[in-house]
């Protein structure tokens, strides 16, 4: 069957249609019009090289993050396992929280290259990092990783004095007793700071293995704003031995009370910020039991209490069971506390005691006007009593927060 042709006339109409539609592709794919609001395909000045359909905005940024610790890595190191870096660009932001939501703080260094925590990580937890980081030309590279810290085999805590929120004498020292030895002592100082306002250096000083007990150059200024803080969660404090421990204690210093006792004139002068509110009598160690010299920091009040000699090694010489306002300087046992047992006579003239400092006072410390009831209601924990002219030696600085009796190149060393 014979093909239908065309009439001559027709044949002229089609290849004018024909060579229409070729002008118009040749025109949509040659170029020569602009479109700047095209990213890729008709239009548009491409770089040298470009493909059709593609733009070098839609390039990979060159931008390359690392996180370390790996993604998935468990019983990862608390402190120097996490780090953050970048390569061929800046890090733009680092984001760390813990299994709990909790942001963990940090800081990019200045040329953008590298992220590390500011503080121990916690143990047996899981943490995840999210970090950017942008190229020469803005092109933004992200990672993602998730990985969990080492499990201890113990833990330790610091007990400390003063408490939170408490306000104490300007001799008070920070102290810290830990439940566990510390072998680690530079890293468990590390996560130890305290702070004041007014500012002044405070520097610690170990006593063992277990106690740690800070304080400044001088006595605190009296108001001044003092915090404890506790950054102990992930320090490694011995081998395998981990702390578990973030708080921050605050304490204020109230008025500055300095009281000293002449063991040889029988008297304790008591000065309130520098001056002098009242001179009372005393009595000191016996010449068999006499008094340390040194400064003394109050630690404990007790309207009555219990002094037995089988305690601290006097055997049964003595067993007072309501000994009234009674006030600790040592662990080893020396208090400044009222006395009604002897006779008024004593007092201002003869030293009696076993090495306490003993103010005249009434049985049952119900008798405010006595010269004991009147210091004790004066004196808050932290003032210091001051102890001159007795005939034994200057009290060890650890037998109670007495650190004041080493000079403070003793105390830094």
């Amino acid at each position: 069957m014979k093909p239908i042709q065309a009439a001559p006339g027709a044949r002229q109409t089609l290849l004018a249609l024909a060579l229409g539609a070729l002008l118009l592709v040749t025109t949509a794919c040659g170029g020569g019009g602009t479109n700047t609001g095209s990213t890729g395909g008709a239009g548009g000045n491409k770089p040298a090289g470009a493909q059709a359909g593609t733009s070098a905005d839609t390039k990979a940024s060159a931008a390359v993050v690392t996180i370390t610790p790996k993604d998935g890595a468990n019983n990862v190191a608390t402190s120097g396992a996490l780090k953050v870096t970048a390569a061929s660009g800046k890090l733009s932001s680092v984001i760390v929280k813990d299994d709990k939501g909790t942001a963990v703080k940090g800081d990019i260094a200045a040329d953008g290259a590298s992220w590390a925590p500011d503080e121990h990580l916690g143990t047996s937890t899981k943490y995840t990092v999210d970090a950017i980081a942008k190229d020469a030309d803005g092109r933004e590279s992200a990672k993602h990783a998730v990985f969990t810290t080492i499990t201890p085999k113990d833990s330790f805590v610091g007990f400390y004095t003063p408490e939170d929120g408490q306000t104490v004498g300007v001799g008070m020292e920070v102290s810290l007793n830990f439940n566990r030895a510390i072998t680690n002592k530079k890293a468990v100082e590390a996560a130890v700071q305290v702070t004041a306002s007014p500012s002044v250096p405070v520097k610690g000083h170990w006593y063992g293995n277990q106690r740690l007990d800070l304080r400044p150059e001088q006595y605190w200024a009296a108001g001044t704003k003092v915090t404890l803080s506790l950054r102990l969660d992930g320090v490694e404090g011995a081998p395998g031995v981990y702390g578990k421990q973030s708080k921050d204690v605050k304490f204020t210093i109230g008025r500055s009370q300095v009281s000293v006792v002449d063991a040889a004139k029988h008297t304790m002068t008591v000065s309130r910020d520098g001056a002098v509110i009242r001179t009372i009598p005393i009595s000191s160690g016996a010449p068999a039991h006499t008094t340390y010299n040194g400064k003394m920091v109050m630690t404990e009040k007790y309207d009555v209490t219990r002094m037995n000699g089988d305690t601290v090694g006097f055997g049964g010489e003595y067993d007072i069971k309501d000994v009234p306002h009674a006030i600790r300087l040592t662990n080893s046992g020396t208090f400044i506390h009222g006395n009604y047992w002897a006779a008024k006579s004593i007092f201002g003239n003869s030293n009696t005691s076993h090495g306490c400092v003993g103010l005249s006072d009434t049985r049952g410390a119900g008798d405010p006007s006595t010269p004991a009831a009147w210091f004790y209601n004066q004196s808050i924990v932290g003032d210091v009593v001051q102890v001159i002219n007795s005939k034994d030696k200057t009290v060890q600085w650890y037998n109670g927060l007495n650190g004041w009796n080493l000079s403070w190149s003793e105390w830094t060393s």
